[in-house]
């Protein structure tokens, strides 16, 4: 049976480069290869087919003889591989190589040294409340390695530069041959850069970063929590072998305050009231994060009456609605008093307990409980 036309195996114009035909033959192989097609008995023969196309169109000397003198000029000789005298299973293993490489990510022989980026940081933010309900810029000093301002980056000493890795040849992989196949891994005397230094800077002793404490300007938008975090892009560790920077991430931690405790985007706080002004009702100056407010009390207000401020909370930062200020009232009782004081509430504790409970309910219903509970425990 006569061979196909290898151009038209692959699908490709007789004029097409060398790319083209590349780029045909992969989407052939991934089709037909036979670990994909184990079902299909003739996959492994266009695979095959493929495979004898593309060596012979990629070599240039091959594809001349080829144009010229078709299959006749390109048999292979008595003890060939069947490939117009390509070496076996090294030529599959080098093709394998170079295109199975480029598609699952390798690189094959033609892949390019490699570039690492830089690591990302992590910085804590200590905010108070003021600071983190308002938003601020703030300057921070980050521990970092930054690139080496001697050799700007590259690791060699000035009037030298990097050469290329004598081990991989520059592309930063090396190939193990196993059997049938060929494996890429990094190569280890460059670590994948592709490149050695012979004489390194004295500054960073050829790494191409120093450490150094930078200092960076952060903008607090208004309304962040302790939880939430910024994002400084490019501002993390250098990278290497030109590679890009890391980020830094500022994590928000508000500090507690005096007299606020937060919920979200609504205050609390508790708010000493005067026994006289619990009693007869006032006015009472309350503190807020844009300044004080009156409240007003009602007269025969207790203790643990919470009272709604509405719009003096927080503005999420992530938007919605400003949130609330709730103070709740703590009667404060009168401490060192002087005796004609004592006195004059002896006097007044008089003239309430005159009218029976008529002033305490809530006092009297509690010893009436009291007396119930022990009543029962007795019985």
């Amino acid at each position: 049976m006569s061979k196909r036309d290898y151009y038209e195996v692959l699908g490709v114009e007789r004029g097409a480069s060398a790319a083209e035909v590349k780029k045909a033959y992969r989407r052939l192989a991934m089709k037909h290869h036979p670990d994909r097609n184990q079902d299909n008995a003739g996959a492994e023969d266009l695979f095959k087919e493929a495979k004898e196309a593309y060596e012979v169109l990629t070599d240039e000397n091959k594809r001349a003889r080829y144009d010229r003198y078709g299959h006749a000029g390109v048999d292979h000789s008595p003890g060939g591989s069947g490939f117009g005298g390509g070496g076996g299973a090294d030529a599959f293993s080098d093709m394998f190589g170079d295109v199975f490489g480029d598609i699952f990510g390798g690189g094959g022989r033609r892949a390019r040294s490699q570039v690492f980026r830089g690591a990302d940081l992590a910085y804590s933010l200590d905010l108070n409340l003021e600071q983190a309900v308002a938003g601020e810029t703030v300057t921070i000093e980050v521990p970092t390695m930054v690139e080496c301002e001697g050799c700007s980056g590259s690791g060699a000493a000035e009037g030298s530069s990097p050469v290329d890795c004598e081990t991989c040849g520059g592309i930063g992989q090396v190939r193990m041959q196993q059997g049938f196949f060929s494996v890429q891994q990094t190569c280890p005397a460059c670590r994948g850069s592709g490149k050695t230094i012979k004489d390194p800077c004295g500054d960073c002793s050829g790494q191409g970063r120093i450490r150094e404490n930078r200092k960076l300007e952060v903008n607090v938008p208004a309304g962040v929590d302790t939880g939430d975090r910024i994002r400084l892009g490019g501002q993390g560790e250098a990278g290497r072998s030109g590679g890009p920077a890391g980020d830094l991430y500022v994590e928000i931690h508000v500090r507690d305050h005096k007299i606020f405790e937060r919920d979200g985007a609504d205050l609390a706080c508790e708010v000493p009231v005067s026994f006289v002004t619990a009693a007869l009702g006032g006015t009472i100056k309350v503190p807020t994060l844009t300044g004080e407010v009156t409240l007003k009390v009602p007269a025969e207000c207790q203790t643990g009456k919470v009272f709604r401020l509405r719009g003096k909370g927080v503005k999420p930062v992530r938007g919605g609605p400003v949130g609330d200020l709730f103070c709740r009232a703590v009667v404060e009782t009168p401490v060192k008093l002087s005796e004609k004081q004592k006195d004059l509430l002896r006097e007044f504790d008089e003239s309430l307990r005159g009218h029976g409970t008529r002033h305490s309910p809530k006092e009297s219903g509690w010893l009436d409980g009291v007396k119930s509970f022990f009543e029962n425990i007795g019985s």
